[in-house]
């Protein structure tokens, strides 16, 4: 198959014409690539994570690309045209939003916040308002709207499915596609590496932080989340 893009942790092939196949490797990295690592088991984690979490966007009535997760770390999914926009929801103060702006680190927010951030390593991934986004050329005004619509909903379906797991849903990223009829779609993944996640009780990290801030065995914590999900399955 031909390759059309490789990132940080993914590989994406074409896989016909409509479709294509998402390869999710062992490789980690924080810090817009300034730290990097292999580790073994990784991709096949957030294989299996993000076809869980599209399997339950769609059940939930949220149009993702996800057509069928392959073992043990492949994905088939809807070629979609990515918005180069990264839409970031947060329920609890953690991460950039701490070293930017006066909130403490756990502390939960009054209101959810979404948060727009121009996906651009030369640029940083900056934070963008609509204004810029539409000046930009990266969506519509009413596109926009719909992101930030779509974003709150995945965040409902997954607080609440998490919430049961005994896991607190701190915050996440997505990624939204347009199909060939401009639909906007769930696109990219939905995984420890995109989510930050919290043990209920203890407050543990169950996410990328732990890589990011050498916290322990990353890939443990991965597991956790995955037993959690799956109940041992």
């Amino acid at each position: 198959m031909k390759e059309l893009y490789s990132g940080k942790a993914k590989t994406i092939y074409e896989y016909d014409k409509d479709k294509v196949l998402i390869e999710f490797r062992d490789d980690i990295s924080a810090g817009n690539g300034a730290k990097k690592d292999v580790k073994e088991g990784k991709g096949a984690l957030n294989a299996k994570i993000s076809a869980k979490m599209f399997e339950l966007l769609e059940k939930e009535g949220v149009k993702t690309h996800f057509i069928e997760y392959i073992e043990p770390n492949k994905i088939l999914a809807k070629k979609v045209e990515i918005i180069p926009i990264e839409v970031i929801v947060r329920n609890i103060a953690a991460g950039s939003l701490c070293k930017r702006y006066p909130f403490k680190e756990g502390e939960e927010l009054k209101e959810v916040i979404v948060q727009f951030d121009y996906k651009n390593d030369e640029y940083g991934d900056p934070m963008i308002n609509e204004d810029i986004a539409v000046n930009l050329n990266l969506a519509t005004r009413e596109e926009l709207k719909k992101m930030r619509e779509i974003a709150l909903k995945v965040n409902d379906i997954l607080k609440k499915f998490f919430d049961e797991k005994g896991i607190i849903l701190v915050d996440f990223k997505i990624e939204i596609g347009r199909d060939e009829n401009g639909e906007l779609l769930v696109a990219d993944e939905i995984s420890p590496d995109t989510m930050r996640l919290w043990d209920k009780e203890t407050r543990e990290r169950l996410d990328k932080d732990v890589f990011r801030r050498d916290l322990g065995d990353v890939i443990a914590k991965y597991k956790i989340v995955a037993e959690r999900i799956f109940g041992g399955n």
